[in-house]
């Protein structure tokens, strides 16, 4: 299985159904519409753990927020503070949401491949009931 790596807190989120959108500078990939997802939670600049893997995530489409206002106005969605110095809107760059159908949250969390992608990291090998 194919797996989304996501920082933390934003992984948090999601999993527990808390982030229905998440928001990149790029369109979900036709390929991964619809389809599981491993949730690979990555620390970020000041998380003190490793990579792991914390349930599978289910994205249905995207779409592009047309303006700054629009995004500011889906916030109970994406959960991206207006001010957030990483994450907020960005006028020379395109922002997308991608639309959570489906998350299943693991009990325990699960090691992810040794070698990780950037985003996408390939190879991951969990197994979900359906």
């Amino acid at each position: 299985m194919t797996g989304l790596n996501v920082q933390a807190p934003w992984s948090f989120l999601l999993i527990n159904g808390l982030k229905t959108v998440e928001t990149r500078t790029y369109k979900l990939p036709d390929k991964y519409k619809n389809k599981p997802l491993a949730l690979i939670e990555t620390p970020g600049k000041k998380g003190k753990f490793k990579s792991r893997i914390i349930g599978v995530i289910t994205f249905s489409h995207s779409f592009t927020y047309q303006d700054k206002q629009s995004w500011i106005d889906d916030y109970k969605r994406h959960k991206v503070e207006e001010n957030n110095k990483d994450y907020k809107w960005n006028d020379s760059k395109s922002k997308y949401g991608w639309v959570v159908t489906k998350v299943v949250k693991f009990d325990s969390p699960v090691d992810p491949p040794i070698k990780k992608g950037i985003v996408f990291t390939k190879n991951c090998l969990i197994k979900i009931s359906q």
